[in-house]
């Protein structure tokens, strides 16, 4: 949100050295501390400046000679930081709303920047949509930044505050879609990350859950400790041990986390003993859609994705689990190089219940091929 706030401020510092180019035209008792003003301000001296500005201002006498020290008054505030009163400096010699917009946010003042950027529109509105996420107004900035799409569907900036808008008003599916569009447009880890790191606040089955966490490690959207020892717990429990060792000796290699943390040696113990007791059953499993499903969650852990495919599809076909397995299906298929069948996997799975997860993998899956 800082970023254009940023730069339309430092558009507003740009309108007062240019009106010095007249400033030797007026009367010396005028004009030469208003030079003084932007030679003081410039270097930093904001107490100099300032007095500069007021011994103008006293020896003022013409509309546009008061003009001039306003303008200069706007500068020399808006260089020592103190954004409202250039804003109200500004203001009073009517300066354009969308000078005045970005000012007035910086100063905290949000009800003048909201009123002051709808009326400016372009940028502005985005000062607009800025405040009223600042005043916590998320369905107002989301009216705001789904203005600002329409006309410019292609703006990633705004798609991020309309993603963001979106998602503090709780409407998860239209999150999703802007995040998607996002995304196509940059398919990077960091934007990956931004997106999953958000989700995984959200509440959702433990299998959702693993499934997310499957994808931020695709994604390479873990980074923390925690996240690798979560991922590992839940693929403990899922039985897919062999998922949870190999991404907690990924993030030892990784350094992202110490080789000596004891909470990662004691998940490192137990994802080897069961992953070794979950090899030595497989053969024993029932060939029932329950025992099915396990042995797909055991081969994917361990990366026997040809094996976990066939699995799944008996698990699929006998009714057990089916989002769990059909999804569970996707990610092998992804992982063995079959982007093209994961994506009709995925789309397979109904509405509810895992469905989310089941679109942000096909959606990673159109970029893998």
């Amino acid at each position: 949100m800082k970023l254009v706030s940023r730069l339309a401020v430092a558009a507003a510092l740009a309108v007062v050295p240019a009106s010095l180019l007249n400033a030797q035209a007026m009367p010396a008792a005028v004009g030469k501390p208003l030079q003084e003003a932007a030679k003081a301000a410039a270097a930093g001296n904001s107490g100099k400046a300032i007095a500069a500005v007021q011994q103008a201002r006293a020896a003022a006498t013409t509309p546009d000679q008061r003009e001039k020290v306003g303008q200069m008054a706007g500068y020399v505030y808006t260089r020592a930081g103190q954004y409202g009163r250039a804003a109200a400096e500004l203001e009073a010699v009517g300066a354009p709303a969308g000078q005045l917009a970005p000012l007035y946010y910086q100063a905290g003042q949000y009800d003048k920047a909201i009123a002051a950027g709808r009326k400016a529109g372009g940028q502005g509105l985005v000062v607009a949509g800025q405040s009223y996420i600042r005043q916590g107004k998320y369905p107002q900035a989301l009216g705001i930044y789904q203005q600002l799409v329409k006309s410019n569907p292609g703006n990633q900036r705004y798609l991020e505050n309309l993603a963001a808008a979106q998602f503090k008003t709780g409407n998860k599916a239209a999150y999703l879609a802007t995040t998607e569009k996002l995304i196509r447009f940059d398919p990077s880890p960091a934007r990956w990350k931004a997106l999953l790191l958000d989700l995984k606040q959200q509440q959702m089955s433990r299998e959702s859950k693993l499934a997310l966490f499957h994808l931020m490690n695709a994604t390479g959207a873990i980074s923390s400790a925690d996240d690798f020892q979560e991922f590992a717990k839940l693929a403990i429990v899922g039985s897919q041990p062999g998922a949870a060792k190999s991404a907690l000796d990924a993030a030892k290699a990784a350094n992202a986390i110490a080789s000596n943390d004891q909470m990662t040696l004691r998940l490192l113990q137990a994802a080897g003993q069961k992953a070794a007791e979950a090899n030595a059953t497989l053969a024993k499993l029932p060939n029932t859609p329950a025992g099915r499903y396990q042995a797909g969650n055991i081969m994917l852990g361990g990366g026997n994705y040809a094996g976990a495919i066939t699995a799944y599809n008996a698990a699929i076909s006998g009714k057990e689990s089916p989002d769990q397995a059909t999804v569970f299906k996707g990610i092998a298929q992804v992982r063995s190089g079959q982007a093209g069948a994961a994506r009709a996997t995925f789309k397979a799975v109904p509405e509810g219940g895992m469905k989310d997860i089941a679109s942000l993998w096909a959606l990673y899956a159109s970029t893998k091929g």
